[in-house]
């Protein structure tokens, strides 16, 4: 085994900052690529490194195959060499997930986002043959979603080990919420951690997880650039007073509904997209949800 991820001369597969980005729609729910790119590239300008398409956020449930590609297509001709374009390609079936990471990779990602197979409950052993299968079936670089709250199973410390041996397996976006489990995996494999989790985002990097892959820099984004670099500095002080800061922007986008519901609120309160359409079963935000938005982002001094 090599030297672990977190050290200074490792250099991470998609930089520090990257956000879980939102999938735009036209109020009659249909893609809208024109206001995908203008998200793209106001994120790449507030300082992300990559953005992660297609996934929760991305409200890939409710997009189809040729539309995840169109997204993938559109972003990447916005944001060209500006940033990495991680593409979401996990399903609940081996071979679909195959077939979107063969899509993903033609349609110019530069890595795979793989969520762990939700709804059907595979095993520890089911986990590593899915993973392993996905990781060979491309040659781009794979990041493991490890998410058990929509998952229904976790991905465990000694299956991440295991997996870690993998060459196309190089990340993990964390939101298991497991900082013993995270320090173990960190502490023997060479896996770059990205924090899923917009609350843990400063206890992560703490540990040794090397970026974060946000929901709330889609309006944060320079303020969690400024965080992570003050952690690279070994400026805690500076990190923990941005991170406090944030608190009532985490609160109001990740637990007030569905974190797609109010981000799309908040892009639309801060004049980036100019609807705030999902698609069904999720729902846009109501006008009390909008009030608690724009009085948390005020709060946290995201807005004026």
């Amino acid at each position: 085994m090599s030297s672990p991820a977190s050290t200074p001369s490792s250099t991470p597969p998609f930089g520090r900052l990257t956000t879980a980005m939102i999938t735009p729609f036209r109020p009659d729910g249909s893609l809208d690529l024109d206001a995908a790119q203008k998200v793209a590239t106001y994120l790449v300008d507030g300082g992300n490194d990559a953005l992660v398409l297609n996934g929760t956020t991305g409200e890939a449930p409710t997009t189809s195959d040729q539309e995840k590609v169109q997204i993938i297509q559109a972003v990447r001709e916005a944001v060209g060499d500006r940033a990495k374009v991680v593409a979401g390609v996990g399903t609940n079936d081996t071979a679909h997930t195959i077939e979107c990471a063969k899509q993903a990779e033609a349609a110019g990602a530069d890595g795979l986002l793989v969520v762990t197979p939700y709804y059907n409950k595979p095993p520890q052993d089911g986990l590593r043959a899915h993973f392993t299968a996905v990781a060979d079936a491309t040659g781009l670089p794979n990041m493991l979603y490890d998410i058990p709250g929509r998952a229904g199973v976790e991905i465990r410390s000694e299956t991440l080990i295991t997996l870690a041996e993998h060459p196309r397996i190089v990340a993990v976006k964390d939101a298991k919420g497991d900082i013993a489990g995270t320090t173990k995996v960190l502490a023997n494999t060479d896996l770059f951690y990205y924090c899923g989790a917009d609350e843990l985002n400063l206890a992560s990097l703490a540990i040794g997880a090397v970026g974060i892959a946000s929901v709330v820099a889609h309006v944060a984004s320079r303020e969690y650039r400024q965080l992570i670099d003050a952690v690279v500095a070994g400026d805690l002080a500076t990190a923990q007073k941005i991170d406090r800061r944030l608190v009532p922007a985490v609160e109001t986008i990740m637990t007030r509904t569905q974190g797609a519901i109010m981000v799309k609120a908040a892009l639309k309160l801060a004049g980036v997209i100019e609807h705030a359409t999902l698609r069904s079963p999720l729902v846009e935000a109501t006008a009390e949800q909008v009030d608690w938005l724009t009085t948390d982002l005020k709060t946290a001094g995201l807005i004026a």
